[in-house]
């Protein structure tokens, strides 16, 4: 029987230079989950000032989940434990879903990704391994506070998109739903509460720079 080939450190950092790559220019592979928009019909009467907002703020949910794919593809290139590097990677390709959905709002709404993608991607990045290496049970941890400030962020969007904007709801909506799993998820896994310095004061203000730098990058 033929062994299987162990990747070397240059096979797997080339591996993740090619997922970033697909991440950032919208060519990663999916779960294939149904499109949650699929046959609501576009809101007739929005406006460009509408359609500008949706926009921006579709914007942010994109770069969002350009930022979480690094961030998981981080924590698990330094993970030591297979399970939980291959719950990472689970995640993370489940987590490709939110972002081919988010890259089609974009299209129909003519607006377009963050200028800052290679950035949030690799920035994630450093700071999965870096949480990564502080032990596997707050690098869990991470992952559920990471989620909870995503669904911050959602709500928040769910209150200023343009009303009866349904496709921008519903694949919202189904995003709330997928992060609240992950985070639960992660701390069924084992993961621990991070000290109340990065769950009250960095995590906070990582999420405020990256919405409003979004915003308008």
């Amino acid at each position: 029987m033929a062994k299987t080939r162990q990747l070397s450190l240059l096979d797997t950092v080339l591996g993740e230079i090619d997922h970033a790559l697909r991440t950032v220019h919208g060519t990663l592979a999916t779960t294939e989950r149904p499109y949650p928009a699929q046959g609501l019909a576009e809101k007739a009467d929005m406006t460009e000032a509408e359609r500008d907002l949706a926009g921006r703020l579709m914007r942010i949910n994109h770069a969002g989940e350009v930022s979480a794919q690094g961030l998981y593809r981080g924590q698990a290139f330094v993970a030591q434990d297979s399970a939980l590097k291959q719950h990472l990677h689970q995640a993370a390709i489940e987590e490709s879903d939110h972002l081919a959905w988010c890259s089609q709002r974009l299209q129909v709404l003519n607006a377009r990704p963050s200028l800052l993608g290679p950035f949030w991607y690799w920035g994630s990045f450093s700071i999965g391994a870096i949480t990564g290496k502080l032990g596997d049970r707050l690098s869990l941890g991470f992952v559920k506070e990471t989620e909870d400030q995503v669904i911050n962020h959602i709500n928040e969007h769910l209150t200023r998109l343009p009303a009866n904007d349904l496709p921008d709801l519903a694949v919202l909506q189904q995003m709330k739903a997928d992060e609240d799993k992950h985070g639960n998820e992660a701390m069924q896994a084992g993961g621990a509460q991070l000290p109340w310095p990065m769950r009250k004061l960095l995590m906070p203000f990582l999420s405020k720079v990256m919405t409003k730098t979004t915003y308008r990058v």
